[in-house]
Formats: structure tokens, C-alpha cells, sequence
């Protein structure tokens, strides 16, 4: 094994021992929480959201979601896009994207997604979401490390950007502090999961988010 692939196996790793034990979904399952996440770090440890939207919009909705679960690639490929079109881009949601990371492949894909700031992430996100079977593939770890690079690369990084984010190992622990304080704070069991001003949704269709929206929109 050369030194790359050592590194991505310990980011990988790093789900497992900073939960405290994370039993990970084979991709395409569904997928849901089945243990308990260890206690976050302190609060220096916590990234901060990227939101996306305006910063006084009436209303936040806040996903949680996974880049290897199959439910969350349709949420984000049916549902997301006229949410952006009908309520992001008009000013009434604020929108946050929270990574959960069932598997050392999620938490690769959110290495890859915030490698390029803010001003790159949900352009990312996208990608990641619309090819999710592409860049999965076969399910080893080399081709979804392979095809995550050249998601990247599609997405404007260098080569050594890639390679500096994916062995970040002081950032994916924060990644997965991060994910697990948010997660224990609003009890999310699975994804996608939606937390709409501070009240938790299960997945639905886009009819049916509408409908919400518009009823504490005052609509």
C-alpha cells in the first residue's frame, strides 16, 4: 500500500474511532443510524455551516444527508433544484447542507466537496449527488478514490489541492465532530432529514415540502 492510499484508509478509519463505534452501510443500502455517536470536542472543533440563500430569509431548512445514500442523491436530484429555483434563489429559504458520514466513502466525498471553500462547495455537492452510482462504481476503494479525484479536477482544483484535502487528517476529525454534534443535537436517525426552523421532517417529495413552506410562509 503506498503512502496515499495509508492516508485516505486512515481518514477513513477516523469514522470509526472518533464515533466510537460506527457499524458502516454497504453503498446503496438504506441507510440509517445504528449506534451511538461518542460525545463532539469542544466547540473550537465544529465547523461552520455553508449556507446557502439569504442570510434574513424567513425560513432555514437545514438537510442532512449522505453522499453514499441513494435516497439522498434523489432529494437532491428531484427536490433540491426547484427548491433552489422557487424559494432559495427568491429569498425565502436559507438552505444548509449537513454531511453525515456512514462510511469512510461519505466522509471522502465530503473532503472532496469542501476542498474548494465555500464559493465551490454546492457546485460540489451537486456533482457528487448526480453521478453518485458513476463515482461509486464498483464499491473498492480505488476506483471511488479515482473518480472522486477527477470530480474534483471537474470541479477546478489542482491535483495537489486533491491530494492536500483528501490527507487532511486535523480536518476530517473536525468533519466528523462536526457531524456528529449537529446530528445528537437535532436526533437524526437517517437520511436525507430535514430540519425546517427547528422542526424535524422525514424524506418527501417536493409537493410535499412545498406545502409545508408555504404554510409557515403565511401562503
Amino acid at each position: 500500500m503506498n503512502r496515499r492510499s495509508l492516508l485516505l484508509g486512515v481518514a477513513g478509519a477516523a469514522v470509526i474511532a472518533a464515533t466510537g463505534g460506527w457499524i458502516a452501510s454497504r453503498p446503496g443500502a438504506p441507510q440509517t443510524l445504528i449506534a451511538t455517536p461518542a460525545e463532539a470536542a469542544g466547540a473550537g472543533d465544529i465547523l461552520p455551516d455553508v449556507p446557502l440563500g439569504k442570510a434574513d430569509a424567513p425560513i432555514t431548512l437545514i438537510e442532512y444527508a449522505s453522499y453514499t445514500c441513494p435516497h439522498c442523491a434523489h432529494f437532491h436530484n428531484d427536490v433540491f433544484e426547484p427548491l433552489k429555483r422557487d424559494y432559495i434563489d427568491t429569498g425565502k429559504v436559507r438552505f444548509i447542507l449537513r454531511e453525515v458520514y456512514f462510511d469512510k466513502f461519505g466522509l471522502w466525498g465530503g473532503q472532496i466537496a469542501q476542498c474548494g471553500g465555500d464559493l465551490k462547495y454546492y457546485g460540489v455537492v451537486d456533482m457528487l449527488f448526480a453521478t453518485q452510482n458513476e463515482w461509486i462504481g464498483d464499491g473498492k476503494e480505488a476506483t471511488i478514490a479515482a473518480n472522486l479525484r477527477k470530480i474534483g479536477l471537474k470541479a477546478g482544483l489542482t491535483k495537489d489541492q486533491i491530494e492536500a484535502c483528501l490527507n487532511d487528517q486535523d480536518r476530517a476529525q473536525k468533519m466528523v465532530l462536526t457531524f456528529q454534534k449537529h446530528m445528537t443535537d437535532d436526533d437524526i436517525k437517517g437520511t436525507p432529514s430535514l430540519v425546517i426552523n427547528g422542526e424535524k421532517y422525514d424524506n418527501m417529495s417536493y409537493a410535499d415540502l412545498k406545502k409545508i413552506l408555504d404554510a409557515k410562509l403565511g401562503g
